[in-house]
């Protein structure tokens, strides 16, 4: 371990990098990420900047999904929980439930999704966004009928960035997973097995 690195005392596998320890395109990958809406480097980036140009792809698609994507801020929270609970990645779920009640998605909601059960009641929208992420998770695919919804609700953009928002958190989520990311000090894991 370069003596730069903290040892992680927290149950995680990768060693909290300092900027001191990073390549040069480390650094240059981490300011990407410090220097744009997030203003942090928390969750999977220090895990991800283990490959500094994997780290600025995907932290780039990262930024349009959470903070530029054409779904309805909510509805962008709703698909990215129901990513969280696919993969089972707590820290994930647990960010992203305070950030989902924010934007105004039902505590019934995301108790339901935190359960692995289908929410009711839903609004049109909610629904349209919760068959089509669940069935892609379940099914590796979507019904003609879930992707017109969705083009009906949020157009053809819509149904790519939804796809965008679910990729993206598998890939955090997973990475989480690997990282065995803790939750903060006190914080209750969000997520029982199923």
């Amino acid at each position: 371990m370069d003596r730069s690195e903290t040892a992680p005392t927290d149950g995680r596998r990768f060693a909290l990098l300092t900027e001191a320890a990073m390549t040069l395109r480390q650094r240059e990958a981490y300011h990407g990420i410090v220097s744009g809406p997030r203003k942090g480097a928390v969750g999977p980036f220090n895990a991800l900047l283990r490959s500094p140009e994997v780290a600025d792809r995907v932290q780039r698609v990262g930024e349009y999904v959470r903070f530029h994507t054409t779904i309805p801020p909510a509805l962008n929270e709703m698909a990215i929980l129901i990513a969280g609970r696919f993969w089972s990645a707590q820290f994930e779920f647990w960010a992203h439930s305070r950030l989902a009640r924010t934007a105004g998605l039902s505590e019934a909601i995301i108790g339901a999704i935190a359960e692995g059960r289908r929410p009711s009641p839903m609004s049109d929208d909610e629904r349209a966004v919760y068959d089509f992420c669940t069935e892609l998770f379940r099914d590796k695919a979507v019904s003609d009928l879930t992707f017109r919804t969705v083009v009906d609700r949020f157009e053809e953009q819509g149904v790519i960035d939804l796809i965008a928002a679910v990729g993206y958190y598998s890939i955090v989520s997973m990475v989480l997973n690997v990282d065995r990311y803790p939750l903060p000090a006190g914080e209750t894991p969000p997520l029982t097995p199923l």
